[in-house]
């Protein structure tokens, strides 16, 4: 039985709190490892040596922080496939998406190698006599990361690549579920050049994280997970005074317009609802079709794609669509749902609740499930499954289509698929999500634009990556400067303004 570690001023440390949780194979459900859960002293010492590494690392200059990422972008592609294979082995998601997964936090890593550009300043020359005004954006401290098991790659390096590249050190507390891929990027990121002490990975549960939130040094929070949790961690985070972004719990309608193209709409549908196992924030797992007859159409093109998804286990090759969720409980908790959608009145359709993978019987895979005659109070609407599970609302109009993901709770994602341009920009303007897609289903930006989810979705002011990063990552320091010439005049009592 392996024994994972924290990750400690560049090294692997043992934990010492005495306490553990299993790192299941999904596939298997075997327990193949076991994941140390930190004392609040093991954060504490985890902060003190970042604390210590990073004033020197905020002295260095942006460009040769800039290279560091620059190598670390080269060291991920180097290891890529052995990345991919670790974070399948931990998560279940099939090799080619846990490729993507790795892929698309490269991709942030790349555009944080332009932070010199990123960081400047502004500048007044002449504000007043013999005065300039500028500003600086200086880093923070120690900044911390709370990230989910769905992504084990990209969103830690959504949080410490910006977070590093603005000239803080950075607390990563991953996900004990898979916790495998942090550590080895924090390897990575040494290997690249990041002095000892600036990324430190602690693994832990609630009392790492009431460490994490309750610790003075610690200046900002990034968190992304369930909605209960990312208000929670938000209220006290801001109550301790820290800044800080949470990104919650999502249910996200595609609607489908009467003139979109069926064939598109459906494999777009297929992908977005099924793939990764719907264990996706972005997972698209509302289908609102306008019209009985839209719905009719669409049902008919999703059945026979949705009874074809192979699933199975990263192992059993590329062609496989999806695999394992991520635990026992997560089974057990999508499979209540789907039975609660059967009790309150919604049309199992594809019903994949006897599915069963030879050879695999252990394992947490959940079958294909498609429900038709969803209706805006069930639990399958209203909470947010995480599984492969799709729901299809019929929409009488576009207008009853917008009010049902305008009403919804959640707001961070939604799409229309159509071939009007006027209800497409429509749609956009009006719709109060964070995130759309215009015949797009899973409308991620990419890294030079920013993520974030709008009402009980995204808490805090700024989004991830992108140029809001810089933002949440820095401060804003304005000084106002003068070099007076001549004889040194006497001291001034009055506030006067700048003529």
């Amino acid at each position: 039985m392996q024994e994972l570690t924290h990750y400690i001023n560049g090294t692997h440390v043992k934990g010492t709190s005495g306490r553990f949780s299993d790192v299941f194979n999904p596939a298997t459900g075997e327990v193949q490892a076991k994941c140390p859960l930190a004392s609040p002293e093991e954060l504490n010492a985890a902060v003190a040596a970042a604390q210590a590494a990073q004033p020197a690392w905020a002295a260095t200059n942006p460009q040769r922080r800039a290279r560091v990422m620059m190598e670390f972008v080269r060291l991920l592609n180097r290891d890529m496939d052995k990345l991919a294979e670790a974070l399948s082995r931990e998560h279940g998601k099939t090799f080619p998406d846990a490729k993507g997964d790795v892929q698309r936090g490269l991709e942030v890593v790349e555009y944080c190698i332009g932070a010199p550009q990123l960081l400047k300043g502004e500048f007044t020359d002449g504000a007043g006599p013999g005065i300039d005004i500028y500003s600086m954006r200086q880093p923070l401290g120690v900044c911390a990361g709370i990230t989910p098991f769905n992504f084990p790659a990209m969103i830690p390096m959504w949080m410490f690549a910006p977070a590093l590249a603005c000239g803080n050190a950075f607390i990563l507390k991953p996900s004990e579920r898979d916790p495998s891929v942090p550590l080895m990027l924090a390897e990575l990121m040494e290997e690249a050049g990041l002095p000892k002490g600036l990324l430190q990975v602690v693994n832990g549960d609630k009392v790492a994280v009431d460490a994490i939130l309750d610790h003075e040094v610690i200046q900002s929070i990034g968190f992304v997970g369930s909605t209960p949790i990312a208000q929670y961690i938000y209220g006290r985070g801001c109550s301790n005074g820290k800044r800080v972004q949470c990104f919650g719990g999502a249910k996200n309608h595609m609607i489908v317009m009467p003139d979109a193209d069926m064939d598109q709409a459906a494999d777009a549908l297929v992908g977005a609802g099924y793939g990764a196992a719907g264990e996706r924030c972005m997972a698209i797992s509302v289908a609102v079709p306008v019209g009985d007859e839209t719905a009719d159409r669409l049902i008919a093109k999703l059945v026979p794609r949705i009874e074809k998804l192979k699933v199975g286990p990263y192992t059993a090759g590329n062609d496989v669509d999806y695999g394992p969720v991520v635990t026992a409980e997560a089974k057990a908790r999508i499979l209540g749902l789907v039975e609660s959608g059967i009790a309150q009145g919604a049309e199992l359709v594809v019903d994949g609740r006897d599915f069963k993978l030879q050879g695999y019987e252990g394992g947490f895979f959940v079958g294909p499930h498609l429900f038709d005659r969803v209706t805006p109070e069930m639990d399958i609407y209203k909470q947010e499954i995480f599984g492969p599970v799709l729901s299809t609302v019929r929409a009488g109009s576009y207008e009853e289509a917008v009010k049902l993901a305008m009403d919804h709770e959640y707001g961070n994602g939604t799409a229309i698929f159509t071939r009007d341009g006027d209800a497409a920009r429509d749609f956009a303007s009006r719709i109060n999500v964070g995130m759309v897609g215009i015949n797009v289903p899973i409308p991620v930006p990419l890294a030079y634009h920013t993520f974030g989810g709008w009402k009980k979705s995204g808490f805090g002011d700024l989004n991830q990556h992108g140029p809001d990063a810089f933002k949440f990552y820095t401060r804003t320091k304005t000084v106002t400067a003068r070099w007076p010439s001549g004889i040194k005049e006497g001291g001034e009592f009055n506030f006067r303004a700048m003529d």
